[in-house]
């Protein structure tokens, strides 16, 4: 029998605890699914040192192209406080028209859709002319090293190749059909420690205070405005996102004081021309802040976490154009087309193809009580189901 029904989809991956890094019955939950539908299945299992192994799944469809891709996350983050919850978290209860249950939204629901749509196109037309494939990560709720990236280098070494991806992230902020995401916003984060003289409070001319130094800096990375937005992306912006000392004695003047950022840019930057400019910013500031009348410039060190997100904006008409008619012919609403939010795992999906998000209302994600209108289960359905008889359409056009 296949699963044409998006809410029974749903309630079995709900039942499955898949808590970031625990495959927790998920993936074979899916597999189920996909294999009555004629997918050849491959699960993945990704390895790096200091991480935890990281059960994934890729299926495909076909053997020939155009071929579209499906991409998700099984894994979910923690229940929180599980009394909390009106309902088990991983129960899949239906209680006043909404499914209750971890991974409802974010995004469980959008592969259980998409399932469902997929099966009612074979139903009704049969396979495809070309392929579809779901590349289904474990990781994109941790630290996204053992998924979406090794995934994709796993299958791109064995000669796949696709033309389109479809995202199923959560992405509409109040009703289905008000937003696609069509790019994101680079993400560049890191910490600045600025060293000082540690000493007694009462005798600071024998010490040099760090905090003063360290409120310059971050005062200098906040001010002025980086941009002011440009034609596709909103501005970008930094946000100093803690200082820390980690003094203890309120009579101690520290030795260091250190604090962390993040800025989300637009497509003004690179994270490299971005670097150049924080790191320009904090220059001037120490040279013009030393923490007393009279002494050296603030004496500072920085440190960039590893991997920035790259800014990205697809451009793919035939993709963007099938889902948005998609979403009208269903909903009635012409989606919005937006790079904003944070990043997700279109930041790695943008380097082999051209790639979109569309998925459910995100309004309780990651919440207690975590929970999707059922009826949204079925419009989300069939706007799947209508983009991809679009999608295949235009590509054969």
């Amino acid at each position: 029998m296949f699963p044409t029904d998006p809410i029974s989809n749903l309630s079995a991956l709900i039942r499955c605890p898949s808590v970031t890094p625990a495959e927790g019955g998920a993936l074979s939950a899916l597999e189920g699914m996909l294999a009555p539908l004629g997918f050849t299945l491959d699960r993945v299992m990704a390895r790096e040192a200091g991480t935890p192994d990281i059960e994934n799944l890729y299926a495909r469809l076909g053997t020939e192209g155009p071929h579209l891709m499906f991409a998700g996350h099984t894994d979910v983050v923690p229940v929180g406080d599980e009394a909390a919850w009106t309902h088990s978290p991983f129960s899949a209860v239906i209680a006043g028209g909404e499914m209750y249950g971890r991974g409802a939204v974010d995004m469980k629901g959008g592969i259980a859709c998409f399932v469902a749509a997929v099966a009612r196109h074979i139903e009704k037309h049969g396979r495809p002319k070309g392929s579809i494939s779901f590349l289904i990560t474990g990781d994109e709720e941790g630290p996204a090293i053992n998924g979406t990236i090794k995934l994709l280098e796993w299958a791109a070494q064995k000669g796949e190749r696709w033309d389109a991806c479809l995202v199923g992230e959560p992405t509409n902020p109040d009703n289905l059909g008000d937003m696609i995401k069509i790019g994101r916003r680079g993400s560049l984060s890191g910490r600045i420690t600025v060293h000082g003289v540690q000493g007694h409070a009462a005798y600071p001319h024998l010490a040099d205070n760090p905090v003063r130094g360290i409120l310059q800096l971050t005062q200098a990375l906040m001010d002025p405005p980086f941009d002011a937005g440009t034609e596709n992306f909103q501005p970008s912006n930094l946000e100093v996102t803690t200082i820390d000392v980690g003094n203890a004695a309120v009579n101690v003047i520290p030795a260091k004081a250190s604090a962390a950022f993040n800025i989300r840019f637009n497509d003004r930057w690179t994270a490299e021309s971005l670097k150049a400019e924080i790191v320009a910013r904090l220059g001037r500031a120490a040279k013009d802040g030393a923490l007393r009348p009279g002494r050296d410039p603030v004496r500072y060190d920085i440190v960039w976490n590893e991997r920035p997100s790259h800014v990205f904006l697809t451009r793919n008409n035939a993709l963007i154009d099938s889902l948005s008619g998609a979403v009208e012919a269903v909903t009635g609403r012409r989606p919005k087309l937006s790079t904003t939010g944070g990043t997700s795992d279109a930041r790695f999906i943008k380097d082999y193809c051209p790639v979109v998000e569309f998925g459910l209302v995100g309004q309780t994600m990651h919440m207690v009580d975590e929970r999707v209108a059922v009826a949204d289960l079925e419009t989300l359905t069939e706007i799947y189901e209508t983009f991809i008889a679009r999608w295949f359409g235009h590509a054969a056009a």
